[in-house]
């Protein structure tokens, strides 16, 4: 007998019984951070004698903390999710395998996924469009001319395979779709006695903020795409068990702060720190207090702080949310009754909850953060907002070259009319990405920001691009249903799509005269965003400087029109009646923001979104779908190619 069979055991959720695994019982679990227990379960429940073996199981039942990695283990994705630039690869090598396949006289229908594989397309929207009401109309009209072949053959897929998913353009960004809809934090499938079992929900993906999930208990990571192929078709990662960080979280977030400033602050400390190959895991009596979309926040920048995931355990705020987002009772109650019987609750006043020991400890009051921004060109580059001019000035010469110009340069323009453009002038002021848009708090924040200086009569600088790029159609809904749309509409900031946009360089065209006094005169311009990454030239080619920050402050910025301001001595700009704004006259308090997302949240909303059916996708259902087992390749692509492995 092995441990696979003397650890199944029989769950009651409900009046339903479910086979499970049962780890809870194993010599050594306890002292376990919550992610090993997570690859405990992952081996217990794969050992098959040859690839995983009792042996893997002890290994990490044994583990040191102090120890360096050196035991291999195999850890089995439970599935796998891809988005649409980075994914197509795979189910291209997936259809050439079945031309082999029917080659050789096989049925080519054996060809499949053999774990669940969800691809989510949004990594194509550009913002051609915006500032405009029909702005996201036009834009997905240009995504789907731009991107008709990779949509073809995608829409095949979806029918030719079994276990593969797509979810359509304009719903949202990969890593929002798997929190709000995709992950399941404990799956099921047909069990060997009769009935399902039950499982923990674990994934790797084709990019690299796959940690999002994090924020769920749902462990999982970006990979390339040999290793996410692998993991579809049943292969498992091999691995060393990693050190563990352990993050330890007090207090509560201060007023006027937002959850992207912990995020910056946290990827700061982290930096510094190296968890370059380990896990972070967080922990303490304050997680209780941090909204799991928060928690998302913080496990989605995990490539931006080094670690392979920064995760969270399943507790209470857990269940809120999968309750908010629409998920079923039954669904919710087995995700408790899971977590409980296998000691992967981490709800510290429960009077069986054990502290798991750590290879390594940091700790942070959240009562300590401050208003952050980051740049000019690494996310880890923390900047007190308070001190953001002095660094923006102090880094500005390394920009400058002997063609920059140093006084303002006049610009006429159609669509904006005339201005003069500088060095520190915004081009771009982006709500955007997959860091920001999963928040309900620092959206709604961005919203009452517009609201505030709509009514004092504010617009953002003629030279600034705006865009409102949320992570899914959810976040328009609330948006709209907080009465917030309509100023942030007056403000241009008119929905543009429903993707990754300027956060991966799908910014757009800037203004062509803009644009061309930018270049001819080397102006160190400036984008900022509510992104996660901000390279140089990543978010537009002619905008050498870039800053991450929370979505209210995309908006502070644009209406500023530069970014070398002083936000405590230097107003935004002029009220109807001439008397100065500041950034603190428009900030909404935090009592007024929780107000707002209570109001705003319906779980129906997330239900009807995720109901993908060809009236609510029409765009998509008008694609053209080859249909069949095998695919009909078209010889004169430049694109979609038949590959030469067989």
């Amino acid at each position: 007998m092995s441990v696979r069979d003397d650890q199944l055991d029989t769950l009651k959720v409900g009046g339903k019984d479910y086979d499970f695994y049962r780890i809870a019982d194993l010599p050594g679990i306890d002292h376990l951070p919550y992610s090993l227990k997570v690859l405990v379960e992952n081996l217990v429940r794969n050992i098959d004698g040859a690839n995983i073996t009792d042996d893997h199981v002890k290994a990490l039942l044994d583990w040191d903390p102090a120890a360096q990695p050196s035991h291999e283990i195999q850890f089995t994705p439970s599935r796998v999710v891809m988005q649409d630039f980075t994914g197509v690869p795979c189910i291209v090598d997936l259809a050439t395998m079945r031309d082999a396949v029917k080659e050789l006289g096989g049925d080519p229908e054996v060809i499949n996924p053999q774990v669940q594989s969800d691809m989510v397309i949004d990594h194509s929207v550009q913002i051609d469009k915006y500032g405009v009401a029909d702005a996201v109309e036009q834009n997905m009209d240009i995504e789907y001319q731009r991107n008709g072949e990779r949509y073809q053959f995608l829409r095949w897929g979806q029918q030719a395979f079994r276990n593969f998913r797509v979810v359509p353009p304009g719903t949202g960004i990969i890593h929002q779709v798997n929190i709000e809809y995709l992950a399941k934090v404990v799956m099921t499938k047909a069990g060997e006695r009769g009935r399902d079992l039950a499982y923990l929900d674990s994934c790797v993906g084709t990019d690299s903020h796959t940690t999002t999930v994090n924020g769920l208990g749902v462990l999982g990571w970006g990979v390339g795409g040999i290793e996410a192929e692998a993991a579809m078709l049943g292969q498992p990662i091999s691995m060393l068990v990693p050190r563990v960080v352990g993050f330890k979280l007090t207090g509560s977030i201060p007023e006027g702060v937002t959850a992207t400033d912990v995020v910056l602050t946290i990827t700061d400390m982290l930096r510094q720190h190296g968890v370059v190959g380990k896990f972070v895991e967080f922990y303490g009596e304050g997680i209780a207090s941090v909204p799991l979309a928060n928690r998302a926040t913080i496990g989605n920048m995990g490539p931006e702080f080094g670690s392979t995931c920064g995760i969270f355990p399943i507790d209470n705020v857990t269940l809120d949310y999968l309750r908010l987002t629409g998920r079923s009772e039954e669904q919710i109650a087995l995700v408790e009754a899971y977590a409980k019987a296998n000691k992967l609750w981490g709800d510290t006043t429960d009077p069986d909850y054990v502290e798991p020991q750590y290879s390594e400890y940091l700790e942070l009051d959240l009562g300590t953060v401050v208003p952050s921004i980051a740049g000019p060109k690494r996310p880890q580059d923390r900047i007190r907002l308070s001190e953001s001019k002095e660094k923006f000035e102090a880094t500005l010469p390394a920009y400058e070259t002997d063609k920059t110009v140093q006084d303002p340069i006049a610009i006429s323009t159609e669509f904006r009319g005339d201005f003069d453009i500088k060095n520190g002038d915004v081009a771009i002021a982006s709500i955007t990405s997959c860091t920001n848009t999963s928040n309900p708090s620092v959206m709604i924040a961005a919203g009452l920001i517009a609201r505030n200086a709509h009514a004092k009569g504010l617009k953002p600088k003629p030279w600034v691009k705006t865009s409102l790029a949320p992570g899914s159609q959810v976040v328009a809904d609330y948006l709209k249903a907080a009465g917030l749309q309509d100023d942030l509409d007056a403000l241009g900031y008119q929905l543009v799509g429903f993707g990754c946009a300027t956060c991966i360089g799908n910014s757009g065209p800037l203004n062509p005269e803009l644009e061309q006094a930018v270049r001819d005169n080397d102006i160190v311009a400036a984008s900022v965003l509510s992104g996660n990454r901000n390279f140089e030239a990543r978010i537009h080619a002619s905008i050498k400087t870039n800053f991450l920050m929370s979505p209210p402050l995309v908006v502070a910025f644009a209406l500023a029109g530069r970014v070398d301001i002083d936000f405590q001595t230097e107003p935004l700009g002029t009220d109807r009646s001439g008397n100065p704004v500041f950034l603190k006259d428009i900030w909404p308090s935090s009592g007024e923001i929780a107000e707002a997302v209570a109001k705003s949240r319906n779980p129906e909303a997330y239900r009807e979104l995720y109901t993908i059916t060809p009236d609510r996708n029409p765009r998509w259902a008008a694609v053209y779908a080859p249909e069949g087992s095998v695919f009909q390749w078209n010889e004169q692509s430049t694109y979609i190619q038949d590959p030469p492995f067989f």
